[in-house]
């Protein structure tokens, strides 16, 4: 199963972390895991290189994770907003596999 949690700080989202498999389908044919991960990557890339964002990003074993300390701009919290509702789609059609949760830090 895919874990998405994210961070809000004052009523804003400030970050995510994103861990786990899918398991919907074999490695290589996984639609799931595949719309998990290019969401994440875009997320991560637009905050950091497009809008320069400074930003806590890694990516190790089966998580990948940004966090921000300082309360976001509009257009930065937009991307995360975008991907909280992409993974929540995911996750109605997918319960078996996405599951989101939100943390006030």
């Amino acid at each position: 199963m895919i874990r998405a949690e994210f961070f809000s700080k004052a009523g804003r989202l400030t970050g995510f972390s994103v861990s786990g498999h899918a398991g919907y389908a074999d490695a290589g044919e996984d639609i799931v895991c595949a719309a998990v991960s290019s969401a994440v990557q875009l997320t991560a890339n637009g905050i950091t290189e497009v809008l320069g964002v400074k930003a806590r990003v890694t990516a190790e074993n089966d998580t990948v994770s940004l966090k921000m300390d300082s309360l976001p701009g509009e257009d930065a919290e937009a991307f995360l907003k975008a991907l909280r509702l992409h993974l929540e789609v995911l996750a109605e059609d997918y319960p078996k596999n996405v599951k989101l949760t939100c943390t006030e830090v």
